[in-house]
């Protein structure tokens, strides 16, 4: 089966989505946690009769402590992110909250603006030198691979799965900014660094059994040939893997608390992507890369 004679309707999907992606990230952009930004959480619950929405916004709405984002949580919370507040307005905070019942304080957290924006930078530097080291890591890897396509195109290509493994939940957590409120974390980061290396190693997978095959030679046949050979060998093994890990991840999404369900979100849409492209991605640029050069000679 020649699955690389459908090259173009399989790189036009992830070039779709990766589109819609980049577009939701210009329009709407990602909206920061307070563990990158700075700021104060408070997560409060009602332990009788669980006020509205527009109730806590006006028991809060003459307190100087700038603006109050309220989102709801589980079935009598809520929590509330503001600046980073001070001892006394967390007090007098509590105290507005309780005139609309009594409460119970469940969680408080609160970043200085200087901390919040070193760990962003810290993230972004991670996230830079994980990319720069893979790429390091497949050249050396495919070093003795040189035809019909160079080595170093295989850690190219490697990079662009990457981009596109981490374009998607990223476009996604902008598309939920915008029309629910979803914030990015530390975790997010976290889950972006372990997304990098969970789809490299699925791509890696399938670029070694095509190394392998090319350098058998044991069969006549063409380049896209020993790709598509090398897909079928490989595709069970990197479904089976990716399902019992997405599982897992839509278990602690569910049944997990609150504060891991960034984290879950992300992995799970990043392994489904990541899953794609290590298969479906990947290999068909590799024949349109060998494709164009033949070409151009």
């Amino acid at each position: 089966m020649n699955i690389m004679k459908h090259e173009k309707r399989l790189l036009l999907v992830p070039a779709v989505i990766s589109l819609l992606a980049v577009l939701a990230l210009v329009v709407w952009g990602l909206k920061p946690g307070i563990d990158l930004t700075g700021g104060s959480l408070l997560q409060v619950s009602y332990a009788g009769a669980v006020p509205t929405v527009a109730q806590i916004q006006d028991a809060t709405a003459k307190l100087n402590v700038g603006e109050i984002r309220i989102q709801p949580t589980g079935q009598s919370g809520y929590t509330l992110t503001e600046r980073a507040l001070s001892n006394e307005e967390k007090n007098s905070l509590e105290q507005a909250l309780q005139t609309l019942g009594p409460i119970h304080e469940d969680e408080f957290t609160s970043v200085s603006p200087t901390i919040g924006q070193e760990l962003l930078n810290k993230g972004l530097i991670a996230l830079a030198l994980v990319a720069a080291c893979i790429i390091l890591f497949i050249a050396f890897a495919f070093r003795k691979v040189s035809k019909p396509v160079a080595s170093w195109k295989y850690g190219v290509i490697a990079i662009i799965t990457l981009v596109h493994d981490i374009l998607i939940p990223t476009g996604l957590f902008a598309l939920l900014g915008h029309f629910e409120g979803a914030e990015v974390n530390s975790l997010f980061i976290v889950a972006l660094l372990t997304l990098l290396g969970v789809s490299i190693n699925n791509t890696i997978v399938v670029f070694d059994r095509i190394r392998e095959n090319l350098g058998a030679g044991a069969k006549k046949e063409t380049f896209d040939e020993t790709i598509s050979r090398s897909i079928m060998q490989t595709l069970a093994r990197s479904i089976n893997t990716s399902l019992a890990v997405i599982i897992v991840l839509i278990a602690l999404y569910i049944l997990g608390p609150a504060s891991t369900q960034v984290l879950a979100l992300t992995l799970i849409v990043g392994m489904i992507a990541g899953t794609y492209s290590s298969i479906f991605l990947a290999s068909p640029l590799l024949v349109a890369w060998e494709k164009w050069s033949a070409s151009t000679r």
